[in-house]
């Protein structure tokens, strides 16, 4: 049997791209004085003759002179920032290039497409291979080019799985390359591909490795190889002209340079990844049908877990609905239940304007609310689900708009929006004396008043629990799914692991009691049981709060993170019960370590972050932050090179708040439900090298988490909420296993207890060791994965105990020979 090379994996390839339609043609054949020469020079990289004849075919009632200046502002597009330049062209190729010409004495503007998106069967699709392109005497021969029309949209770059050093690691790096050194190539780039043949991965211009993904079947069907699976569901013409129009998007960041105040616009593109498309095209469907005019104004529910992108695909649900003709221009209101996830999800769709072809307006009051939804059509609304409430006087909302082309997605929508019972509550003056009874419902009855005829559709990051018929009522069923363990299967969120540190710290009986008498009690919802709740959670606090206890965990977050640095380098999150017990553990901390404290906002390596009243006293006061200098600090803890490493909180940015380089929560506060899961999904994103997140309990959730865990289960959800620390101890010690029994060749046991010149010596053979070719590659690969096992276990004292043995082994890079 003949080895597999990668000129076969290439055949294969294009040969199911022609399944698909696609046209074939090699690239010698039509490069310059090729047999069917259709490019001039090798630094052409639009097929000049075919986009002319597209250009034609799709705009004929447009003169043939303003389709030559369309055609010139394609070719004009030559900036030296290719990301502009890639983002200049995804404008005209979605939008089309607005021309204008003289038509019966008038003059007229109208756009030239360079695609007919609604009918793919319009459009010419051609894989080529072997396309060489020779810029600034730079020499390159891509795989794979998909051209739309005579555009490069689709570049594929194959290895071949058989040669271990032929991976995909090395077709993303080569895809790099090219970036670099053939620019022109990827000005007009809307995907890029990667695959050794049988792993096959997506991902955009900007997209490091790590943010390309699979392609997997709307079934999750695997029987056959990724590229196949990729090829036949993302390459096809319908999806990928709709993954090129309606699901890439470039996202503008704001930064501001907190020394020089110079605020910078940051730009990434961005592709959705196959849970989002098919869930958003499932809404848009489920949308329509509910509201029509026999629908139930109930568009359904997703759920895709925290981290793996849910913001992003409301963005791209809201730019799909406001073209679908179905809605007739339709008014998208974005809803939240708290004023920061309010400005954290304007602040993304604010990003994304150029995808939603308009501004989005944030309503700042009632009023506002009622004047931005007070128009016949149109617009993207964001509102807080509390400016639905009536005014003093009002039992009920009054109506501001009929119309049924009105559709509300609501965050979180399992919270805060409830309430169609009416409700008496207690009138009281100025005294606090009860002097009568009011009629009050939920916002679910008052945005209901005010928008009678709206489709409602939820989003929520954790399950809706099968006891609550409150959700399923107002928005229906759920329209997708995606849960823990098909984001971690998919590399879309990090595990999080969960270690207990009730043994370092630990609260009295008293303390113990209270604690579960304060859960019991905030589960019901009488004002008399609550008002028990709050006397109880005051007591609490004064344990968990007292001196002797905080200095306790102050101690043991600065030995716990240190360790964890050496290893991991990244940022954690504090949370604890009130902001009182937040100062105070600051100060705690800080009296530890001096160096972590500055008072300017802009230096420091810790911080509090918490909510700030006129009436706070005493080291409460030092820590008021207003909104600005609270985003600064989001700022600096999101940039992974800023000195920022530790932020202390009660309730800020326990949910919405995204920062990657999150690697640990230390968690000192009586978390529960949807609470408890999405507080700690804080640390399952995406980043770097980074291969899980890690909890630190010191207040006894395990209880808590075996009860979220059992209502998501119950909810269909796959997955663990968090691993036991325990399981990446254990990985530890099976990788170290593995490299020890690699290195069962070479003597090195006595390496731990020689002295420095004859560690030298050990060090220089076993570099010549593992060099050999027959042991090299699986022992590098081995390291690093036993380097990563070792960052998730650290600091647990069976992982700290062997810590000579992982850093020795990764200690070798090149043979000593090559030095």
């Amino acid at each position: 049997m003949t080895a597999l090379t990668e000129d076969e994996i290439e055949q294969y390839q294009l040969q199911l791209l022609q399944n698909l339609g696609y046209s074939y043609s090699n690239g010698y054949d039509i490069q310059p004085e090729g047999i069917k020469q259709e490019r001039e020079s090798f630094g052409e990289v639009i097929l000049k003759d075919r986009l002319p004849q597209a250009i034609s075919r799709i705009n004929p009632t447009i003169p043939h002179d303003a389709q030559y200046q369309a055609q010139r502002e394609i070719f004009n597009i030559a900036s030296s920032d290719l990301l502009n330049n890639n983002e200049i062209f995804h404008k005209y190729l979605t939008e089309g290039i607005t021309v204008e010409y003289q038509k019966n004495g008038e003059t007229r503007g109208e756009p030239v497409k360079l695609i007919d998106w609604e009918h793919p069967e319009n459009n010419e699709f051609i894989a080529v291979n072997q396309f060489t392109v020779i810029e600034d005497n730079h020499n390159h021969r891509p795989d794979i080019v998909l051209f739309i029309n005579g555009l490069p949209l689709v570049v594929i770059e194959l290895k071949n799985a058989a040669n271990e050093k032929a991976n995909l690691n090395a077709a993303y790096n080569q895809l790099q390359t090219y970036k670099s050194r053939i620019p022109s190539l990827f000005t007009y780039n809307a995907l890029l591909v990667i695959s050794d043949g049988l792993s096959a991965r997506a991902g955009s211009l900007t997209a490091g490795f790590n943010r390309f993904s699979t392609w997997k079947t709307p079934t999750g069907e695997n029987q056959i190889n990724e590229l196949e699976i990729l090829t036949n569901g993302l390459l096809n013409k319908q999806t990928l002209l709709d993954l090129i129009r309606h699901f890439t998007v470039f996202e503008k960041s704001k930064t501001e340079d907190l020394k020089t105040g110079i605020v910078s616009i940051t730009t990434i593109k961005k592709i959705a990844a196959y849970h989002q498309y098919y869930a958003v095209n499932k809404a848009v469907e489920s949308i329509i049908n509910a509201s029509s005019q026999e629908g139930a104004r109930k568009g359904g529910v997703l759920w895709h877990t925290q981290g793996s992108g849910k913001s992003l695909s409301m963005v791209f649900l809201a730019g799909k609905l406001v073209l679908n003709e179905n809605l007739q221009n339709p008014t998208i209101v974005m809803l939240t239940d708290r004023n920061d996830l309010d400005d954290q999800l304007f602040d993304t769709f604010a990003g994304c304007q150029q995808l939603l072809r308009q501004d989005p307006q944030q309503a700042g009051d009632r009023e506002q609310v009622r004047q931005l939804l007070n128009t016949n059509s149109g617009g993207i609304i964001f509102t807080t689900v509390q400016k639905f409430s009536p005014a003093d006087g009002e039992t009920l909302y009054p109506q501001i708009s009929p119309r049924p082309n009105i559709i509300v997605l609501a965050d979180e929508a399992h919270r805060s929006q409830y309430g169609f019972t009416a409700k008496q509550v207690n009138v009281l003056d100025a005294e606090g004396n009860v002097i009568g009874k009011r009629t009050k419902y939920g916002f679910a009855k008052y945005i209901r008043q005010a928008l009678p005829n709206a489709t409602f559709v939820g989003f929520t990051g954790t399950p809706v629990e099968q006891t609550d018929k409150n959700t399923p009522a107002i928005f229906g069923e759920y329209i997708d799914i995606y849960d823990i363990s098909q984001a971690v299967k998919d590399g879309a969120t990090v595990p999080i692991y969960y270690e207990s540190r009730l043994v370092q710290v630990d609260l009295d009986a008293a303390g113990r009691q209270l604690l579960d008498e304060l859960d019991e009690d905030l589960s019901f919802e009488e004002l008399s049981t609550t008002q028990k709740a709050k006397v109880k959670q005051t007591k609490l606090e004064a344990i968990v709060g007292s001196t002797k206890r905080i200095k306790q965990i102050a101690q043991d977050i600065v030995t716990h993170f240190e360790a964890r640095q050496q290893v991991n380098k990244g940022k954690a999150m504090i949370v604890t019960m009130s902001r009182q017990i937040a100062v105070n553990l600051y100060d705690a901390i800080i009296q530890l370590r001096p160096d972590w404290h500055s008072q300017d906002l802009n230096l420091g390596k810790i911080k509090v972050v918490i909510t700030t009243s006129a009436a706070d006293e005493g080291n409460l006061v030092k820590h008021h932050t207003s909104k600005a200098q609270r985003q600064n600090l989001a700022q600096r803890l999101k940039d992974p090179e800023n000195s920022l490493e530790l932020a202390i909180v009660c309730d800020m940015w326990l949910t919405g708040f995204d920062a990657p380089c999150l690697h640990t929560m230390y968690i000192d506060k009586p978390l529960k439900s949807h609470n408890l899961m999405q507080a700690i999904a804080r640390i399952n994103r995406v980043y770097f090298e980074k291969t899980g997140g890690l909890i630190v309990d010191y207040l006894g959730l395990a209880t808590e988490l075996k009860k979220a865990l059992s209502f998501y289960s119950q909810s269909g959800g796959k997955g663990d909420l968090t691993l036991n620390q325990e399981v990446a101890v254990g990985l530890l010690l099976a990788k170290l296993e593995i490299v020890e029994q690699i290195m069962s060749g070479f003597t090195y046991q006595h390496y731990f207890d020689a002295d420095t010149g004859e560690k030298l010596n050990i060090l220089k053979n076993a570099t010549n060791y593992v060099a050999a070719p027959n042991i090299k590659d699986r022992f590098l690969s081995e390291v690093i994965a036993l380097s990563k096992a070792h960052s998730l276990a650290v600091p647990h004292p069976q992982a700290i105990s062997p810590h000579q043995k992982p850093s020795h082994f990764s200690k070798p890079s090149k043979p000593a020979s090559e030095n």
